[in-house]
């Protein structure tokens, strides 16, 4: 890309697809290839407590964008275009315009703003998409801490909205929350 003349490479990545309850939130990061922050890879493969350490140093030598996809986009969309929409959000946040972006998955979002090639696994082929799964992931652990405490007894601040065993428990006995996707077919059939 760089030999292309494409020196603002954005990697994307989201997270949060799976989860019954809480936004998809995703992340743009243009990596300085002067001040790459050693140890970069799939956050699915750090503790939380590397991520947070990385993430943190990825804000301060990146330039870093986050975007989200609430619950009632979510359910009004798709999961999959409220993803898109995310990164799509997260692209267009950053404060300068992306040359090109490099999109973790098979697809390219249709309304991103730049040329883009998508990578399968790519949060593990690309550092810049490393960056933005770490990214992506600690801001939305933090947001479903957060709604932990609005809404206690589902386990949000250890499951992130994942449909664990405590989760569904969960759900049978305190019921759904506004934060739930209703289009998912766990929460629907419990409507």
């Amino acid at each position: 890309m760089i030999a292309a003349g494409c020196l603002r490479i954005a990697g994307v990545d989201e997270v949060g697809r799976g989860p019954l309850a809480g936004p998809v939130t995703a992340a743009a990061v243009i990596l300085d290839p002067n001040q790459i922050p050693e140890g970069l890879q799939d956050s699915k493969k750090l503790s939380a407590a590397r991520r947070v350490v990385l993430s943190e140093a990825i804000w301060r030598v990146a330039r870093v964008s986050v975007g989200h996809a609430s619950v009632e986009e979510i359910d009004a969309l798709n999961i999959l275009r409220a993803s898109h929409l995310a990164m799509c959000r997260a692209v267009e946040g950053l404060d300068v315009l992306a040359d090109y972006a490099l999109i973790d998955g098979n697809m390219i979002p249709r309304d991103l703003r730049c040329p883009a090639t998508a990578l399968i696994k790519g949060d593990g082929r690309s550092v810049s998409i490393a960056a933005a799964s770490i990214v992506a992931k600690v801001v939305r652990d933090r947001i479903m801490e957060d709604l932990a405490q609005q809404h206690p007894g589902y386990g949000w601040e250890q499951n992130a909205g994942y449909p664990t065993k405590a989760h569904r428990t969960a759900l049978q006995n305190l019921g759904v929350t506004p934060h739930h996707r209703r289009s998912f077919k766990t929460i629907h059939n419990m409507l």
